[in-house]
């Protein structure tokens, strides 16, 4: 796993390579955002570091792009003085961090470990909630209705009331949904539904 660092002026590249490798950081350096878009490195860098100016593609147009790709990469900018805006507005957009020049070695080393941290958690929760929606996939409609009332706060009497059951019916629902969900106890299933999105 390494870091993309992209830079159009090849001597910052170099320095910034340079820095940190010092810190065993791996680096892959690319002098335009455009050269780095056209090797669909696999896998996929754990963080873009980029300048926020370029001559053709800037930072900014970089991070929209990654994410119109659908890629969960943080992007960390960096930025001159006059850039202060646009670099606001790209972390509006999604953009993990910007770092102003000329910047602190150890501001832009913590940064790193900060969206490495932050786009590994973000890969787990991807993985659990794909996870999530294929254990979803296999419940009943029934099922879910009755799993959604379950996370609501609803007690089986209430739940059988409301949907016209027998309380036995809806108990029997309710094992093999959390069995289905591989939930350990109410509390668990409660964060799944939430994580799943249910209201």
């Amino acid at each position: 796993m390494t870091i993309a660092l992209i830079e159009d002026d090849e001597a910052i590249l170099r320095s910034l390579s340079m820095l940190l490798e010092s810190r065993g950081i791996p680096v892959k350096p690319y002098v335009s955002a455009e050269s780095f878009l056209a090797e669909s490195a696999a896998p996929p860098p754990q963080c873009v570091v980029s300048d926020i100016r370029m001559p053709a593609m800037s930072g900014m147009e970089l991070q929209q792009e990654l994410k119109k790709r659908g890629s969960a990469v943080p992007v960390i900018l960096i930025t001159g003085h006059g850039d202060i805006a646009m670099a606001v507005q790209a972390i509006k957009q999604g953009a993990f961090d910007f770092i102003e020049k000329p910047f602190d070695d150890e501001r832009l080393i913590d940064s790193i470990s900060q969206a490495i941290e932050s786009g590994d958690r973000q890969r787990v929760e991807l993985t659990e909630r794909a996870l999530l929606k294929a254990r979803l996939a296999e419940l009943s409609p029934r099922q879910v209705e009755v799993m959604r009332l379950v996370a609501k706060g609803f007690s089986n009497k209430e739940i059988a009331h409301k949907l016209n059951l027998s309380s036995r019916t809806v108990e029997n629902y309710r094992a093999w949904m959390m069995e289905k969900m591989a939930a350990k106890n109410l509390a668990d299933l409660v964060r799944k539904a939430i994580a799943l999105g249910f209201e």
